[in-house]
């Protein structure tokens, strides 16, 4: 039992101790979006199907003074900012935040983002990636909550037939979830748009591009 927990330790550690870093160079402020790579099941497919290395996303809200990031999981849920990084591929994360956010973030805005994102607390994942409020994933869930309360789209909306669907983990991943193929012309949007949308900055970049 020691041998393999020294063994874990050492395994563990300098992934441990790179995210403890990076969580002391970021200052967590409301309506940050972050960005990682999943550790998921479906995270080599997303990844493949919108050439990207972010597989997964969230915004984060200040909950009583705790920096928490809002997500679409099984289900819809406040998670704390620690656990979600540490969730992540080698626990590296990317936070980007508006570029006029002193401006547009104002303490009614903020409260107007938190009233629209909690309209989704609680909804289940969205295997199917549609476009319903009855079934949310992680990008959508940002995208949404944005657009409804400031207007602003983090991200251009696509379509699903602009998505490359010819990987295998692509491939396995539609045969799971559907019956033929996803239509064409759903409209969809994934952390690939998101992470590049002009609107936003870098403000953290823990090892991710």
């Amino acid at each position: 039992m020691e041998k393999t927990m020294r063994r874990f330790l050492v395994l563990a550690l300098p992934a441990l101790l790179a995210c403890a870093a990076a969580h002391a160079e970021y200052d967590p402020r409301a309506g940050d979006v972050i960005f990682h790579t999943s550790r998921s099941a479906q995270s080599l497919a997303i990844q493949k199907a919108t050439n990207s290395p972010y597989s997964h996303m969230g915004i984060v809200f200040l909950l009583d003074g705790a920096p928490m990031v809002y997500e679409a999981v099984q289900p819809v849920k406040f998670t704390p900012l620690a656990d979600w990084t540490r969730r992540g591929d080698g626990g590296r994360f990317v936070v980007k935040r508006l570029v006029d956010a002193d401006r547009l973030l104002s303490p009614a805005t903020l409260d107007r983002m938190l009233e629209e994102g909690r309209a989704f607390e609680g909804r289940p994942y969205d295997l199917r990636f549609e476009w319903s409020d009855a079934y949310v994933y992680c990008s959508e869930l940002v995208w949404k909550i944005y657009n409804r309360a400031l207007g602003i789209e983090i991200g251009k909306l696509q379509t699903v037939s602009e998505f490359d669907l010819s990987h295998p983990a692509v491939q396995a991943t539609i045969r799971a979830r559907w019956e033929g193929q996803p239509s064409p012309q759903e409209p969809v949007i994934s952390p690939s748009p998101c992470s590049r949308a002009r609107c936003l900055k870098r403000c953290m970049r823990s090892s991710l591009p």
